[in-house]
């Protein structure tokens, strides 16, 4: 993530996606780094996006039936 590009909206935000990233590497039993192949993290960042829309569009589920 190029935080320099990136203007956060959300304080910490940050932080969660660092933690989300992990967590979603230790499930795949991936060790990130410099000696991880662009395929598997890719697979990681893949991942990522994935649950982040998914939560996205859990959210605006939840704002509709309102």
């Amino acid at each position: 993530m190029n935080s320099r590009n990136n203007k956060l909206i959300v304080p910490g935000s940050r932080q969660a996606i660092e933690n989300l990233k992990y967590e979603i590497a230790n499930e795949l039993g991936i060790t990130l780094g410099a000696d991880t192949s662009s395929r598997l993290n890719g697979t990681v960042g893949g991942e990522m996006t994935r649950r982040l829309v998914r939560l996205g569009e859990q959210s605006l589920n939840g704002n509709q039936n309102r």
